[in-house]
């Protein structure tokens, strides 16, 4: 991260790692919160399943960014598999913020502090067009299944409950 990033705002980070991408992407900011993968779903008019969860877990005491369809719980047991780890659970408040550089309810699948190891959720495919966290609780983006695949250099899992 550059030191000019620092003073930018969590948003605006989003903006411009999207556009660093080469991504002409629109983040839209809301007037309504997009703090739950239910309620970005209603912000913005999409099935549940098309809002990404960015979710950090804690692998073994290591950060790892967890993108999960909105209507899909992560499966711990699925994540210690493929992780390849003794211990996997949800990353506390501090964690998270420490390890991506975005408050809980709007941490993006990009522009972390830091980079992570990145699992996408299969079932993520099922959509066209999915809503992503774009920094903060009333902001998000829409992306292709395909681009998010690319952008977030994510690693293809299968890490939902059944």
């Amino acid at each position: 991260m550059s030191k000019s990033s620092s003073k930018m705002s969590s948003v605006e980070r989003v903006r411009e790692h999207l556009k660093n991408c080469g991504l002409t992407i629109e983040v839209m900011e809301l007037a309504e919160s997009t703090r739950t993968a239910a309620m970005a779903a209603q912000a913005v008019g999409s099935p549940l399943g098309a809002i990404v969860k960015s979710l950090v877990f804690m692998a073994d005491g290591k950060p790892v960014l967890v993108l999960v369809s909105g209507d899909k719980r992560a499966d711990h047991k699925k994540l210690e598999r493929i992780l390849k780890a003794r211990r996997v659970k949800i990353a506390n408040a501090d964690q998270v913020r420490e390890a991506t550089g975005f408050a809980i309810g709007g941490v993006p699948p990009v522009a972390h502090k830091t980079k992570l190891l990145t699992l996408v959720d299969k079932n993520l495919g099922r959509f066209e067009k999915l809503y992503a966290a774009a920094g903060s609780p009333r902001a998000v983006f829409p992306i292709s299944y395909e681009t998010l695949l690319e952008i977030t250099e994510g690693q293809l899992a299968d890490v939902t409950e059944d």
